[in-house]
């Protein structure tokens, strides 16, 4: 394969290509994307930013600033005027400081077309790694990009990958919900049996169930089986209506599943998705079908005189996940009714097996959501991180509860703790739209945490973004063998600081509205001295809240807790901290942070 072929094979790869679909995003305006553009433009200082996505034919634009047009309003342009598409192809950051003396792109139609001499672009990322894209900046001369410029941009990127990924899981999330739907849609026909069916999210035992529920109501005894990942039978239940003959009836079981032969009556079922009857059915015809004369023994024991195989088909897809088999002994027949049943059992029967699957999915798709909103953090010298999530029992698993920390060039930490109402997943998508507000516009900025509130306060009513959120963003430097400590609070519970002595301090403030509520100009930013030694404690009110008791009486027993584990390890205070948590409707995070 040529060089062109393998880099136009990756472009195509059918799962990038999807996961850019699963973005929404096209050539038009997106106030998010045109917002890392702008901050992108400003804090490099060049003439154009993009946030470039790049599919098997062209990239387009959901976030510029500064392009001339027509490309302005175009927002895409094909390949031969992409430098990002060397982003995705390397899955790595490019970097040409003048593309007229690059021999891999001094013949991109974008130098004469766009005016791109100088350019650096950093990939845009899924949350499986794969290259959707690049945030690039541009300039129309030869630029020395700065290690600082390039590390800034990263930066930005990380955060757009996070957004970009939020956007992926949302419409995952959404395409689980549309399935579910339709899944629901199903349960109006659904009776005692679909009943027993949805009693359980396992597969394996909802099939039992429905063996034993249909025998011998339908059939003198059934097997039921499933389509393995290797698209092998594995059968699953075996029942007889005498329970002295389910011990053979699970043998037959074992050797039929020996005996499949290409004729077999489960792979025409399989194949052709439709039932299939045989009300005349002798020993002599099983004969012709096994080869082991046990299984003739078994047959004649168990009662073999006419049999039924329906599809065990998904709802949605009509699929075949599997069949069901329903034998009589001599003598009892299966009517086209029975037929009916049998299909509408295997409808349903599917459709338990659609709903285990589809809550499976969704558990992932809340687990990856949770892992891409949740940063790592940072390893900073001479303090001690420790953060905790969990999300409401009655949740998604995930929810708006968030924590944060990250340092600034000039040595100081950020830290920040925020809850956005609700705890589902668009409370999480909402909450990581927070998150990336505060990371990239707090980077590398002298502002105090109270302006830079008040910023995240306007961001949210000027980007439209539906929050109700409260939060607290701090800001910690090492100060004369102690730190200095500023922060704000926007309605969010207060601070606690442990300090060497064993006192807890209840960081109290005057009460300022939640973000994105009523419009607040100013916060203000509070100061404390914090001596080395100390332990601060950032969270979230599913920590201390109660209906039944104040909010003092919880955020007193976090204080006691504090107290009592002072010198035990970060992890395990946060364990203990969790465990004395009286209830668990809502979600809980917590930042530790040991000052030494």
């Amino acid at each position: 394969m040529t060089d062109d072929a393998a880099r136009a094979d990756m472009l195509a790869d059918p799962a990038r290509l999807q996961s850019l679909q699963r973005a929404c995003l096209t050539a038009e305006p997106d106030e998010a994307f045109d917002r890392f553009a702008g901050l992108v433009k400003r804090l490099l200082g060049v003439p154009v930013a993009l946030v470039s996505l790049v599919d098997d034919e062209r990239q387009f634009f959901p976030g510029q600033a500064g392009l001339a047009e027509p490309w302005s309003g175009k927002r895409e342009t094909p390949l031969s005027h992409s430098f990002c598409q060397h982003v995705v192809i390397e899955g790595r950051p490019k970097v040409y400081t003048d593309a007229r003396r690059d021999a891999q792109v001094r013949d991109n139609l974008a130098i004469p077309d766009l005016g791109v001499v100088a350019y650096a672009g950093v990939p845009l990322t899924d949350a499986d790694g794969r290259t959707l894209g690049s945030l690039c900046a541009i300039d129309t001369e030869p630029r020395e990009w700065t290690a600082t410029e390039l590390a800034v941009l990263a930066d930005l990127a990380a955060a757009c990958s996070s957004e970009l990924r939020l956007r992926i899981a949302r419409e995952l999330a959404e395409d689980a919900r549309r399935r579910t739907e339709t899944v629901h849609d199903q349960l109006a026909m659904l009776a005692e049996l679909t009943e027993s069916l949805a009693a359980t999210l396992d597969v394996d035992e909802s099939l039992r169930r429905l063996a034993e529920a249909v025998t011998p109501r339908l059939s003198d005894w059934c097997l039921v089986s499933l389509i393995d990942a290797a698209g092998r039978n594995r059968h699953v239940a075996a029942v007889h209506h005498d329970a002295r003959r389910s011990a053979a009836a699970r043998r037959f079981t074992e050797l039929i599943a020996d005996e499949m032969t290409a004729n077999a009556i489960l792979l025409d079922v399989r194949r052709s998705g439709q039932p299939v009857r045989n009300n005349r059915a002798t020993v002599d015809d099983m004969r012709t079908r096994v080869s082991n004369p046990e299984t003739v023994d078994l047959a004649l024991e168990l009662g073999y005189g006419a049999h039924l195989t329906a599809p065990i088909s998904a709802p949605v897809s009509q699929r075949v996940l599997g069949t069901i088999t329903f034998v009589n002994a001599p003598g009892r027949i299966f009517s086209d009714a029975d037929v009916r049943t049998a299909l509408d059992i295997g409808r349903r029967a599917g459709l338990a097996i659609d709903n285990s699957r589809l809550y499976n999915e969704q558990r992932h798709v809340a687990e990856v959501l949770q892992r891409s909103l949740l940063t790592d953090l940072p390893e900073i010298p001479g303090m001690e991180l420790h953060a905790r999530y969990l999300p409401a029992q009655d949740g998604a698993a995930v929810g708006g509860d968030w924590y944060d920390a990250f340092a600034q060039p000039d040595g100081s930490v950020m830290l920040a703790v925020g809850d956005v109402s609700g705890h589902d997943i668009e409370a999480a998508a909402t909450m990581g739209q927070l998150r990336n507000l505060v990371r990239g516009d707090a980077y590398g900025r002298d502002d105090e945490p109270g302006p830079l509130l008040a910023q995240l306060d306007r961001a949210v009513r000027g980007l439209h973004i539906p929050a109700a959120a409260t939060a607290v963003l701090a800001q910690a430097t090492r100060r004369d063998g102690g730190y200095a400590v500023s922060f704000s609070n926007a309605g969010h519970p207060p601070p606690l600081l442990l300090r060497p002595d064993g006192e807890v301090d209840v960081w109290w403030t005057p009460t300022e509205p939640l973000l994105g509520l009523l419009p607040r100009t100013v916060r203000t930013t509070h100061r404390r001295t914090v001596p080395a030694g100390s332990t601060l404690l950032l969270y979230t009110d599913g920590l201390v809240e109660d209906p039944a008791h104040l909010i003092d009486e919880g955020i007193g027993r976090v204080a006691a807790v504090l107290r009592a584990n002072a010198g035990a390890p970060g992890e395990d205070v946060c364990s203990r901290l969790i465990e004395a948590a009286t209830r668990r409707a809502d979600d809980i995070a917590l930042l530790l942070i040991r000052m030494s």
